[in-house]
């Protein structure tokens, strides 16, 4: 009764854990990357407002007009990049459904992806279900988790479809410099690659400027699918808003799929949206708030042992717990069970990553230094 390409692919490794914390009693979870904020007022009162109002309709496929003005101006402004909002963006339901077309829109059966990896954890689930084929590109720690020139240059030469790139990261934390993504830009421009560059944790880059990948000419531009959305710097989980910038062959094929499938993002959720590109202020305090924990837990992570890099951007870590001889699932299962904290197990984001946990500091400071304290407990009784 199933397909077989769906049958072949695994549950979500983040799911499929959490499903043994709900109903559990006092535990603090550091896993399901959603942030704690409550989404900032002036966002849920624009949505009230147009509750209110007997805003209910359906809207255009491709979304309201004066939500693609406004992120076209957005980029304009922030990035100097233009967009046509009549047919360069595309508003979808949440950035999962913006890969979702993407990879539909532009894969036939057999062709190739350039996963990056660690990876989120529907990136080679959906390749799959899209009739792909992944192309691993496992980082190292020592790498930085980034990606290898001369592993991309070798994988390019089975003419890959795309590549799938996750600026800032998740899991790892780890953002690009304006210099790291031109020399991947130099190697992917003498092909015919299509990048998909998932940006939706821009607004949470704390050492750096961000550099939209296809910032850097026009023909970076015309060969970039830009994944973005609201529900991390914003705190908007559940408006489910994203939305695609891409030239518009690619965003006809993406919204011919979307009107079939979707028809359009709620209109209520879209209004907000229009009003979170102006909460500048509400988006600083929450950047700034992440970047105190930031600080936090990766110095008391190093501290335990848990050896970790400062995550650059988004608001996870990734610490290796190799020396504690126990694979992901197993510590995460421990602690879990005995100290009462819930972190995802590595192996979630690609099986060559057994001996590291995520840890997403998406949590108030009071939470965090509990969590510590009880993983500090917890790893003492492994020594």
């Amino acid at each position: 009764m199933i397909s077989k390409r769906v049958k072949k692919v695994p549950p979500s490794g983040i799911r499929e854990f959490f499903d043994l914390v709900l109903g559990m009693p006092e535990v603090i979870s550091l896993g399901v990357g959603e942030p704690d904020f409550i989404t900032p007022w002036r966002i849920r009162e624009k949505a009230i407002t147009a509750l209110e109002e007997g805003l209910t309709s359906y809207t255009s496929n491709k979304g309201l007009f004066v939500l693609r003005r406004d992120i076209a101006g957005h980029y304009r402004e922030k990035y100097s990049l233009v967009y046509d909002p009549e047919d360069e963006i595309l508003i979808t339901v949440g950035v999962s459904e913006a890969l979702d077309l993407a990879l539909r829109a532009i894969l036939d059966p057999g062709d190739k992806v350039v996963v990056a990896s660690p990876h989120y954890v529907a990136y080679p689930a959906l390749v799959e279900i899209s009739g792909g084929k992944v192309l691993p590109l496992v980082t190292t720690p020592e790498e930085g988790f980034k990606i290898n020139i001369s592993k991309l240059k070798n994988l390019l030469k089975l003419e890959p479809k795309a590549i799938i790139f996750n600026n800032p990261a998740n899991p790892t934390g780890v953002h690009y410099s304006n210099e790291e993504l031109k020399k991947i830009w130099q190697v992917l421009s003498g092909k015919k690659t299509l990048i998909i560059s998932d940006e939706v944790y821009d607004e949470l880059v704390y050492d750096q400027k961000h550099s939209p990948f296809s910032s850097f000419s026009q023909e970076a531009k015309k060969r970039t699918i830009l994944l973005n959305g609201f529900s991390k710097g914003h705190a908007m989980t559940g408006f489910r808003v994203g939305f695609v910038c891409a030239n518009k062959e690619i965003i006809e094929a993406m919204t011919k799929i979307h009107s079939f499938s979707i028809m359009c993002a709620p209109i209520i959720a879209q209004i907000a949206a229009s009003e979170a590109l102006l909460a500048h202020k509400d988006i600083n305090y929450m950047q700034s708030a992440y970047r105190r924990r930031r600080d936090y837990i990766n110095k008391e992570l190093n501290r335990l042992g848990l050896d970790n890099k400062l995550p650059q951007g988004a608001f996870y870590c990734f610490p290796s717990i190799k020396k504690f001889k126990l694979g992901s699932l197993e510590f995460a299962k421990k602690l879990l069970f005995q100290e009462k904290v819930a972190v995802v197990p590595g192996v979630a984001f690609g099986k060559e990553f057994n001996s590291h946990v995520r840890i997403s500091y998406a949590n108030s400071l009071e939470n965090l230094k509990e969590a510590i304290v009880r993983i500090e407990k917890f790893l003492a009784k492994l020594k």
